[in-house]
């Protein structure tokens, strides 16, 4: 099945459904926010969805700034 069939097919369902027109890249999008939401590694995300560039993957990253402040706030830093 091609690109196009599946594109066809999926806009065909949408219609039938009575939903707006999403594209293919819709939901690699969509895809790529949900791995990352769950908390799966930036790496491994880039790895399934085949960019060549991690900045590429971190592009879709909609996670809010305060999730990345939480995550530096676990560090544990050596007293001095």
């Amino acid at each position: 099945m091609t690109g196009q069939a599946i594109a066809d097919l999926l806009t065909k369902r949408l219609v039938e459904a009575g939903q707006r027109r999403h594209t293919p890249h819709d939901f690699r999008r969509t895809f790529i926010g949900e791995l990352l939401d769950a908390g799966v590694d930036l790496a491994i995300t880039q790895s399934l969805v085949g960019h060549a560039s991690p900045a590429t993957t971190a592009r879709y990253d909609r996670r809010p700034a305060r999730r990345s402040r939480e995550a530096v706030d676990r560090l544990q830093l050596p007293e001095s």
